[in-house]
């Protein structure tokens, strides 16, 4: 076993435990806690030691880097980045999940452009600031793109995605995010996942309510190359 095995094996098992916690704390079981890998700018070697680990889930940001790596390792692929019009062919070949929907054109054209034999699991994503550049519809705009989702026949609404804004204590903003997704649930009951949390604040994200939620520095360690 080299050091990087030895490496990523800890952590892992560091975060299973941080996620344990959380998800005891707000009262749920942490069997119903989704662990995404984030490995993006991290090798395809990284990749292929965590499903070794017994990882399934791994976030790309970048099209690119996720439809290289998803031809090498067999895995379920979710695109959290912003979406580019341009992207989007390629994104609805190779990502089994999208967790950055926030325009209805870009619904129309995944779907359109989705393979025939394939459905494509998708979070809305929710803007919790404003904050131009970091994508995510205002909150009076969900409704009315869940239901431009679910007229997709390729599509598959599961529920939310947030990040946490820059400047904002994170309990606040998970707390202001879980109103939000409590009353989306109400009206849509078949979506009720929500993904929020990444390695600064994933355990806060947990007990507001995430059953999704992205890690990738604290599984694979500081970045050392430009993003």
């Amino acid at each position: 076993m080299n050091n990087r095995h030895e490496e990523l094996s800890r952590n892992v098992a560091i975060v299973r435990e941080r996620i344990a916690h959380a998800a005891l704390q707000s009262g749920r079981s942490p069997d119903e806690i989704t662990l995404i890998a984030v490995t993006k700018t991290y090798p395809a070697s990284d990749v292929a030691t965590l499903i070794e680990l017994g990882l399934i889930d791994f976030g790309e940001n970048r099209d690119a880097e996720g439809s290289e790596k998803s031809q090498l390792l067999k895995a379920r692929w979710h695109f959290q980045g912003q979406i580019q019009s341009n992207k989007i062919p390629s994104i609805a070949n190779w990502a089994n999940v999208v967790h950055s929907l926030d325009n209805p054109r870009h619904s129309d054209r995944l779907d359109r452009t989705i393979p025939s034999e394939k459905t494509m699991d998708v979070f809305l994503q929710v803007s919790l600031d404003d904050a131009p550049g970091r994508g995510g519809v205002s909150p009076d705009q969900l409704n009315q793109l869940a239901i431009a989702t679910l007229e997709k026949p390729h599509l598959r609404l599961q529920g939310l995605m947030a990040v946490a804004p820059l400047g904002v204590e994170p309990a606040r903003a998970f707390e202001q995010l879980a109103v939000i997704h409590n009353g989306f649930s109400t009206h849509f009951p078949q979506a009720p996942y929500l993904s929020s949390g990444m390695s600064g604040d994933f355990e806060t994200a947990i007990i507001y309510g995430a059953t999704h939620v992205r890690v990738g520095t604290s599984i694979l360690g500081t970045r050392n190359h430009p993003l």
